[in-house]
């Protein structure tokens, strides 16, 4: 959550009020008195000022062929867009540069003949999308904090705010003294700094004093910041600080803030629920056999549960959850779905099958006419869509698990819904969910394909995909035989009982040395060394007998089992350790986790937390290695983000 917001006037003399000062140095000529403030807007491209905001677009339309108001609705830019757009075309002047194809002129004058109607507006947005674009060229730029009065009417909340608090909020999200222009040619540039500007900077570095990125937090102006995300915490840590909020612009600001942040969480969601509106990822998932052999047994299987039942299906898809349910003698089914194209073709194929519910009692002697009733929407809009009372749905059915477990984020709403609609003692299917880890060898990389590509040697490219590995995790299979450590949980949910908060956790695991693996042999007195190259993680949901008394089931993802759509996730190591079991010389000078002193395990600390990217995660791994001596090894924290 980002720092709680107060009023300049609040800070006065207090130490808060100094680091913000230092923090926004460039910002210290501004004059923070919005009611004497000079008027006047400079244009972007000339010298010529404006005594309103509209008046000086017109003027750009007209005489610089450039309309912003039209690319913002073009382009569909949020605040915070439209403010990075502004610093980034004040920058290209002033290098008489042209914001569009990026041509450079000998002076301002063949600029100004030069500037055209841009090619194409999407190709030109990535242009502008470094954060970078946050520090303004100008130190009092007033079109920077009032912009938004221009805004169409739709935005009933986008009045202009003071600079006072807007770049106390922004200020507070990203550190404007690390963020470089490093356009060779724009004047008054810091040098440039690589290593908090590299976009690698969320896999390399911590964020804090303890090892571990302050998940959920910006760490620095990267893709990885998400400002929309933190804007609203900012809003929300402010609201909980119970500080007075007088000020009518004060209530703006909030409520701008909150809906640009709203905005970018609908288009994610949009994007999102838009995605499952393919027919080939249901293909892909009706095709995993261990997934829909194991939700059918739990709901076929298990007849005395459903017999009767209300049943509510969370994130229908195609609706399969759903008939299997009618099928077990369900009185009623909801089934949700958020992708506009799904709950079109889930209420088809319950019409299809005879089963969709038409509002009235069912007839004849098939029982399960008239007993699915899809909605469409989110599960947290259903009062709105389709009402149904509190606490009157029987079973809870979901197949919400995303790569990882957590990925996608969907288990907050299936929670969502346990606490609204689900009777008390109902039944949650699945029930349990499980994740766990263990090391991977070199057969689980890309090394082994480029050792030996028809007779030639290509290991050179193996080696630089698995160095590129280390800083984004993989999605893929896992052979059995590449496992070369133990099994272990990291952690358990009870989803009957389980609160949101409890997704976000960091747990400290040990991984020895697989006894039966092929390469090993504890009763050698010289072990043969073995290599882990990084950690896999799977999870595994229980359908127990909580609920499902006459026949659990378990749906594994584990490399031992079964492949499934979801494979398992690999965080590779920035560089392999050394293993061993039994007695082993060790050279004493050797370093920790070469193949002269190799570890005889391996102690690791994992954390994952929801990403400030709406439905991501971030994943930090601390690992230490320990030797047959005792000697310890930690390396790097790496961070990740899914």
């Amino acid at each position: 959550m980002a720092e709680k917001l107060t009023r300049n006037e609040e800070m006065e003399g207090t130490e808060e009020e100094e680091e913000v000062e230092d923090q926004l140095e460039d910002w210290e000529d501004w004059d923070t008195d919005e009611e004497n403030s000079d008027s006047d807007f400079l244009c972007l491209f000339c010298d010529l000022k404006y005594g309103s905001i509209e008046t000086l677009w017109e003027h750009c339309s007209s005489a610089h062929h450039f309309d912003f108001r039209k690319i913002r609705k073009t382009l569909g830019l949020d605040f915070y867009d439209s403010f990075k757009l502004i610093n980034y075309v004040r920058y290209q002047v002033a290098a008489n540069k042209c914001w569009s194809c990026g041509v450079t002129c000998q002076s301002n004058k063949d600029l100004q003949n030069h500037v055209h109607e841009p090619v194409s507006l999407k190709d030109n947005k990535l242009l502008w999308e470094d954060d970078k674009y946050l520090k303004p060229h100008m130190q009092e730029d007033s079109l920077l904090h009032s912009f938004a009065e221009d805004e169409d009417d739709e935005d009933d909340h986008a009045t202009p705010v003071g600079r006072e608090e807007l770049m106390n909020v922004i200020g507070d999200i990203v550190d404007l003294d690390n963020i470089c222009i490093d356009d060779e040619n724009a004047p008054d540039m810091s040098p440039s700094k690589p290593d908090t500007i590299n976009g690698d900077i969320r896999k390399e570095a911590p964020c804090s004093s303890n090892g571990f990125t302050n998940i959920g937090r910006p760490c620095s102006s990267n893709g990885f910041t998400n400002i929309g995300r933190a804007l609203v915490n900012a809003v929300e840590a402010r609201e909980d600080s119970g500080l007075p909020n007088g000020k009518q612009k004060d209530g703006h600001l909030q409520a701008s803030l909150a809906n640009i942040a709203g905005k970018e969480i609908k288009n994610v969601n949009e994007g999102y629920f838009g995605s499952y509106g393919s027919f080939g990822i249901h293909r892909e998932m009706i095709s995993d056999e261990v997934r829909m052999d194991a939700y059918r047994g739990a709901i076929l299987k298990n007849r005395s549960l459903f017999k009767g039942a209300t049943v509510l299906d969370v994130g229908c898809g195609t609706g399969i959850l759903s008939l299997f349910a009618a099928q077990a003698g369900a009185s009623r089914v909801v089934a949700v779905e958020a992708s506009d194209k799904m709950a079109s073709v889930a209420t088809q194929i319950a019409k299809d099958n005879g089963m969709l519910w038409d509002g009235s009692a069912a007839t004849g002697n098939n029982q399960c006419t008239g007993i699915i009733n899809v909605v469409h929407g989110m599960i947290e809009d259903l009062d709105k869509s389709s009402p149904i009372p509190l606490h009157s749905v029987d079973v809870l059915l979901s197949e919400w698990m995303g790569y990882c477990l957590l990925y996608e984020s969907m288990l907050t709403s299936v929670l969502y819904a346990r606490d609204r609609w689900l009777k008390p003692g109902g039944a949650i299917l699945p029930d349990t969910a499980t994740m766990l880890a263990a090391g991977f060898g070199k057969g689980a990389t890309d090394i082994p394909f480029w050792e030996k590509v028809y007779g030639f040697n290509m290991s050179c490219i193996g080696r630089e995909i698995v160095q590129d590995a280390a800083r984004f995790p993989i999605v893929d299979v896992v052979k059995s035989h590449d496992i070369v450590t133990d099994s272990v949980v990291i952690q358990t949910f009870d989803l009957a009982t389980m609160k949101p908060e409890e997704m976000e956790f960091t747990v400290s695991f040990e991984l020895g040395i697989k006894l039966n693996s092929s390469v090993n042999n504890p009763t050698d007195l010289k072990s043969k060394t073995t290599w882990c190259y990084g950690v896999v993680l799977w999870f595994e949901t229980g359908f127990t007998t909580r609920f499902c008394k006459e026949m659990p089931a378990v749906l594994s993802t584990s490399p031992y089992s079964p492949k499934t759509h979801w494979s398992q996730t690999i965080f590779t190591f920035r560089e392999p350790i050394a293993m061993a079991s039994g007695k082993h010389d060790t050279d004493g000078m050797a370093a920790v986790g070469t193949e002269a002193c190799p570890v005889v395990r391996i102690q690791s600390r994992i954390s994952i937390a929801r990403a400030v990217q709406h439905r991501s995660i971030d994943i930090s791994l601390e690992t230490m290695g320990i030797s047959s001596d005792g000697r310890k090894h930690n390396w790097p924290v790496q961070i990740f983000n899914l």
